[in-house]
């Protein structure tokens, strides 16, 4: 069985009364907002093809952050 305990030191993703992750300081990060709109770009580009969501989100991020 696994153990599902939270060690002490384990700090939360996400600050209370918030919806999302907190951006990081890293100057070398695309916006969220960037990513999104590469990653709606490509997806029009597949032809608008379902089922490749999470690659399109990856490949937009990666070509983002290789640009910065």
């Amino acid at each position: 069985m696994l153990d599902r305990t939270v060690p002490k030191h384990a700090k939360p993703t996400t600050f209370p009364g918030k919806k999302h992750m907190p951006m990081p300081l890293n100057t070398n990060t695309a916006s969220h907002d960037e990513i999104r709109q590469r990653a709606y770009e490509l997806y029009e580009l597949r032809g608008r093809l379902d089922g490749f969501s999470e690659q399109n989100w990856l490949e937009a991020e990666q070509e983002l952050l290789a640009h910065k």
